[in-house]
């Protein structure tokens, strides 16, 4: 395969840890993160640096949780906060191992509390979803209070240097002791001190799939009310629920 094709993939490794009955999942970021950017920079997003940080955070987490998770999954989260006041959106899907998302700051209510979606969806299978009520902000914590309230056995995540992150998520007879007492310090140094064992590699981009012929048929409705929907403007800009890319729809095109 082409070199450049393939540096465009993030690597993700699921490792088993023996002895200590626990699967890592572990990623550099920063093919993801670099995408990303080049997606705000041409569709003109501007973030503050903590939703950006909060986001990019959200995104590496779910990538880690769909390896851990079955094949042929599709998830999507949403964080609502109250301060900021915001809904953080990430999906990815591991049929196709893309991941995107987006953050909601306008017109945005303000929730009684923090809370937190995930809604997974396999192929002719009703959405399964559940959520949570959150006693932070930090994407992290999140995660690892998902784990305990919906995948019903303990998960840790570490945020380490250079866009790296850790998933640890416990399995049958693992070893609490071992797991609960383990720092980012430790979580780096895994597979230099325990015996392990790489299951599978598997690789994701950051990725909506959005295009205008996706896009359209949101303004379906208005197909026959067009003076309502576009003033005496010769063109509107509608925003991807999923991403936020911005497109540019005239009156003949609906």
């Amino acid at each position: 395969m082409n070199k450049d094709i393939t540096e465009e993939f993030v690597k993700v490794e699921s490792v088993f840890v023996r002895h200590r009955n626990t699967l890592m999942v572990r990623g550099c970021f920063t093919s993801i993160y670099t995408d990303y950017y080049l997606h705000l920079m041409q569709h003109g997003i501007r973030l503050t640096e903590e939703l950006d940080s909060k986001l990019k955070d959200a995104m590496a987490m779910l990538v880690l949780h769909l390896v851990a998770r079955p094949w042929a999954e599709t998830i999507a989260w949403t964080a609502s906060l109250r301060a900021p006041r915001v809904n953080l959106f990430v999906t990815g899907s591991s049929i196709n191992e893309h991941i995107t998302g987006r953050c909601f700051t306008e017109d945005v209510r303000e929730p009684p509390h923090n809370l937190f979606y995930s809604q997974t969806t396999v192929a002719d299978k009703e959405p399964r979803m559940s959520s949570l009520q959150l006693d932070t902000s930090d994407p992290l914590e999140w995660v690892e209070k998902l784990y305990e309230r919906s995948e019903q056995r303990p998960g840790r995540i570490f945020r380490l240097p250079d866009e790296n992150y850790v998933l640890l998520a416990a399995q049958p007879d693992f070893d609490e002791d071992w797991f609960h007492s383990i720092d980012t310090r430790d979580a780096a140094r895994i597979q230099q001190v325990e015996e392990t064992k790489t299951l599978e590699t598997r690789r994701f981009r950051w990725n909506c799939g959005c295009d205008l012929d996706r896009i359209l048929p949101i303004l379906g409705g208005w197909r026959e009310k067009p003076d309502e929907l576009f003033k005496d403007e010769p063109a509107i800009s509608i925003q991807c629920p999923r991403c936020a890319a911005k497109f540019s729809v005239t009156r003949d095109m609906i």
